[in-house]
């Protein structure tokens, strides 16, 4: 029994849905478009909105469940100077310079759209046979001279894009720099308020390796998601722009994305735990182990085994991230395969014009790099939450201790 009949109420909806985006298909049409519209315009985006909903469920959840589990530590929070929120403590240390990025990153979209544009242009009005003169400032242009001022324009838009990229990154390493400076002030300060103790020697470790990838975060704070989900949201208005269905071919496999890559990731937060717990303790016993006196057999034994540790750890984390990195790059290139058998179709039909289906693989070829920029903001927000946590761990600690000791005195 065809599917049309096992499921009418289906069926008809697709061809509804279809309809209502200007496009009809019957039994006439080849057979392979029957499953690829219903994929594109039920299947997807039903699953696209269950993903979205499940994601912003647990981000709720967990807001709530930080939020009632939160001890009121507001004396600690006010000695050390840090906010126990991450991107709290961020923005109340650099809100004038994120306000500037905002705005140059916001400045930099509508350029991106006329590069997008630009390009079908040239293949519709200047290549295309039926080449119609353009009259410009009163002056009327050959093909060549209208060739020449729409490659100007496009050369002036990319030159304008990557100027703007550049200063952005510039600003953006400068504000990096600054945070990480003052977030490293503040440990070290901190630490060297510890008296009548002894000093916990895994500071190097804290103010190296751990606190600096926080710096990178903060200039990416704002920057990023609005530069790189604004090109998304840029390039899928140009999709949708040029055919509505092509659009939402565009979205399809980001169901999966969304499903599989955040269930990766929370793997990849727990070995980040272990892998820094484990290089603390590493860096314990080698500082024990500076002076020859108290040397030992059994402290190269430890260290050996700590190493192994890592090693097996590192391991671990190089399997799981790369096979997220695999398995993204395998969804993000079934979405050209709807391209070419759809749009295609589509030009056949002269449902949209040539020019059009390039200029919608052009700009998907720039529509996956955003992606993966957000999917790796996201991987970077969750591992330096971990980090800053740790910190904040670690000057708790101390402070606990030295508030013990003075009790004690």
């Amino acid at each position: 029994m065809p599917p049309e009949h096992r499921f009418p109420h289906y069926h008809s909806f697709a061809h509804r849905a279809a309809n209502w985006l200007g496009f009809s298909y019957d039994e006439t049409s080849p057979e392979w478009v029957h499953p690829v519209m219903h994929l594109v315009l039920l299947l997807a985006p039903a699953l696209l909105a269950i993903s979205a909903a499940r994601l912003l469920g647990r981000a709720v959840h967990l807001r709530l469940a930080r939020s009632t589990s939160r001890p009121v530590t507001h004396t600690t929070v006010s000695i050390i100077g840090l906010d126990r929120n991450l991107i709290s403590h961020i923005l109340q240390t650099t809100r004038r310079q994120q306000f500037f990025l905002l705005f140059l990153s916001l400045s930099l979209l509508p350029v991106l759209y006329l590069s997008l544009e630009l390009p079908k242009q040239i293949v519709n009005n200047v290549l295309s046979k039926s080449h119609a003169p353009l009259s410009l400032l009163g002056y009327n242009l050959t093909a060549t001279q209208h060739l020449a001022v729409l490659s100007g324009v496009f050369l002036l838009a990319i030159t304008l894009n990557g100027v703007g990229k550049y200063l952005l990154n510039v600003l953006k390493g400068r504000l990096a720099e600054r945070c990480l400076r003052r977030l490293r002030l503040l440990i070290y300060c901190h630490w060297r308020k510890q008296i009548g103790q002894p000093r916990k020697s895994e500071l190097p470790q804290i103010l190296g390796p751990e606190a600096e990838p926080i710096g990178g975060f903060a200039a990416d704070l704002v920057a990023l998601p609005v530069t790189q989900g604004g090109t998304l949201l840029t390039i899928l208005l140009f999709m949708f722009i040029q055919d509505p269905i092509l659009g939402a071919a565009a979205l399809t496999v980001l169901p999966l994305q969304l499903f599989l890559l955040p269930y990766l990731q929370r793997i990849l937060n727990r070995l980040s735990r272990e892998r820094i717990q484990e290089m603390r303790r590493l860096t314990c016993s080698l500082t024990e182990q500076l002076n020859p006196a108290q040397d030992g057999p059994g402290d190269v034994l430890l260290t050996m085994a700590s190493l192994r540790q890592l090693e097996a750890i590192r391991r671990r984390i190089h399997r799981v991230k790369f096979f997220a990195k695999a398995l993204n790059n395998f969804l993000t290139a079934l979405t050209p395969f709807l391209f070419y058998s759809l749009g295609g179709y589509f030009v056949l039909e002269e449902r949209i014009t040539l020019g059009a289906l390039i200029a919608v693989l052009a700009a998907h070829k720039d529509f996956s790099a955003p992606l993966k920029e957000l999917f790796r903001f996201y991987q970077q927000l969750e591992d330096t939450r971990i980090r800053y946590k740790e910190i904040l761990g670690f000057l708790l600690e101390q402070q606990q201790a030295g508030l013990s000791s003075s009790m004690k005195s």
